[in-house]
């Protein structure tokens, strides 16, 4: 070897090195702009519903005709559901409108402190069950297909369980449903013998999204902190690359505090007690029975999904009593599922055709005008609802007039499809599924709430006076509390013996009341305030102040109470 040749040589690469350096520097300068230009959730849509923080999206068709059943798309209470709609190529969304669906998805916003006690119970029998009655109404439709992700999953089987005749369908998406040694790493770090989750909402009220991330993160400390950068820096020259790095670290960096109740009861029942899986769960008292699914189910599953696995999905099959029911298994992580482009290309069109096969309507089922001329109705124009209560079939439809005021999958049933080819390496779609692995995980999930206002209080703007609603204003806007106490007994008014000529009887349920769920109805009653009579006797300022809502709140109640008690 020529010692200065190989002088020259490494001085050479040192020169070239430096070159690439500064090359390499410039490109990232101009690259990290695209990070704070990256455009989310583009699919256009409305808001037609709203409740506390609660916002029920409608997207727009893009087909010239759709399936008769509308899909609702229950989201997860972490983090923001853009990661459903994150870019027209890799849309969720967009996948089941082009599909010829017409789709609604809940996002259920950001809670603020006075939702720490906002439990399941809430989500499930108030939140989701009012959506879905904004979805049958504004559909005609009497039953609706239900589309869960994550721990949207897992509420959206709850809710399946409690109200089987609103749900045509279930999907479950990478939900966690069986946690017996069998939900990975988060059931083994959430086990009761060495985590309290007591302890972390008695000291943070809502858990907050920053720490949920430093968990979630260190699951795969490696790849979060390192693989991950150093994929970009080998691909900064790629624009596609860095704009999908920057949406999922966007979504990432998004995080959204859980409220502490329901993520103390879903951690307690679903990770350490396995109640849901073992049929022994209640809600509020009601046992939320497996037994009640018998509509077909559909369950999506991330064969990498180290969130979780699709052991803590799949078993759950066979627990309820449907006979329609399949798996889908697509080679890819817990994000992938709704990010990645070869599912979008592969899995999303199956997913559409299952639903399709389970949409058509046959004409007794459409609720046409002699159906309609045979139903014998009986209304309450209370809490700005008109009641239509079906004799023969023992439930509760609720319509809202525009002038108030106030089949198996094609392998078979109960089979798994596996899609892909046995063995394939995770989901490598660039930037995209390099997060797939340090998204947050389906298991946690939030409530809707900003700026102190309480869970069922109107948002701060709103705080002085319960706001009127114009006599044209849509009727989704105006449905908050859709529950009246044949819907609890199961009995119509005919059944009873109530004649539809005759004055009703005063209704005694506080949760009849607009505004009023569960969780108030508890605070109301631990204050001597038992029934709808007594709230309107009550005074609002001490009220108010002994249950810890803002008086222009409980003022409404109490207006809403008197016009119930005064009208009887």
């Amino acid at each position: 070897m020529n010692p200065y040749t190989f002088a020259l040589d490494v001085q050479q690469q040192q020169w070239t090195a430096a070159a690439d350096a500064v090359e390499r520097l410039a490109t990232a300068r101009e690259q990290t702009e695209r990070f704070t230009g990256v455009d989310v959730g583009q699919t256009p849509s409305e808001v037609v519903y709203e409740e506390n923080k609660l916002q029920l999206l409608h997207y727009e068709s893009r087909t010239e005709e759709q399936h008769d059943v509308p899909i609702l798309v229950v989201y997860a209470l972490i983090n923001k559901p853009y990661i459903l709609d994150l870019q027209p190529d890799r849309s969720v969304v967009r996948s089941l409108l082009d599909s010829g669906f017409d789709v609604y998805l809940i996002d259920w916003g950001e809670p603020s402190a006075l939702d720490a006690s906002l439990t399941l119970d809430d989500y499930v029998n108030r939140y989701i069950e009012n959506c879905v009655d904004v979805v049958r109404e504004r559909s005609g439709r009497d039953s609706i297909h239900l589309l869960g992700y994550c721990m949207g999953g897992t509420m959206s089987a709850m809710y399946a369980a409690l109200h089987p005749e609103k749900v045509r369908t279930l999907g479950l998406m990478a939900a966690g449903l069986c946690f017996d040694d069998s939900g990975g790493i988060l059931e083994k770090w959430g086990d009761g013998d060495y985590f309290d989750p007591e302890t972390v909402t008695e000291t943070f009220g809502n858990v907050p999204s920053d720490f949920l991330d430093a968990g979630f993160a260190m699951m795969d400390p490696v790849d979060n902190y390192i693989t991950k950068y150093a994929r970009l820096a080998d691909n900064l020259d790629d624009d596609d690359f860095v704009e999908n790095f920057a949406r999922m670290e966007r979504w990432l960096s998004e995080g959204i505090d859980v409220a502490g109740e329901a993520y103390q009861e879903f951690l307690e029942e679903m990770y350490q007690s396995n109640s849901l899986a073992r049929n022994e769960y209640t809600l509020n008292g009601e046992h939320v029975d497996l037994e009640e699914i018998t509509m077909p189910v559909l369950q999506i599953v991330g064969e990498y999904d180290h969130l979780v696995p699709s052991e803590a999905s799949v078993p759950f099959n066979e627990l309820v009593a449907s006979d329609d029911t399949a798996t889908i298994e697509f080679p890819t992580g817990h994000i992938g599922l709704s990010v990645s482009s070869r599912s979008h290309e592969d899995l999303w069109p199956r997913v559409g055709e299952w639903f399709e096969k389970r949409s058509r309507v046959e004409p007794a089922d459409e609720g046409d005008e002699a159906a309609e001329a045979d139903r014998t109705a009986e209304t309450d124009e209370a809490g700005g609802r008109t009641i239509s209560r079906h004799p023969d079939e023992g439930h509760v439809d609720v319509y809202v007039e525009e002038t108030d005021e106030s089949e198996a999958a094609e392998t078979g049933a109960g089979t798994t499809e596996t899609s892909g080819e046995t063995g394939l390496a995770e989901d490598e779609d660039s930037a995209v599924y390099a997060e797939d692995e340090g998204g947050r995980p389906p298991t946690f999930d939030e409530a809707d709430e900003t700026d102190g206002a309480t869970r069922d209080e109107p948002r701060a703007d709103d705080e002085t006076e319960p706001r009127e609603q114009p006599e044209s204003e849509s009727a989704v806007e105006q449905i908050d509390e859709m529950r009246t106490p044949d819907d609890e007994t199961g009995e119509s008014a005919d059944e009873t013996g109530t004649d539809a000529g005759e004055p009703a009887e005063t209704p005694t349920d506080l949760r009849e009341i607009s505004g009023i769920g569960s969780g108030y109805a508890g605070r109301l009653e631990g204050a001597g305030v038992e029934d709808v009579a007594a709230l309107a006797a009550s005074d609002a300022e001490p009220l108010a102040e002994e249950i810890g809502v803002s008086e222009s709140r409980v003022r409404d109640w109490i207006a809403q109470a008197r016009d119930l008690t005064s009208s009887k």
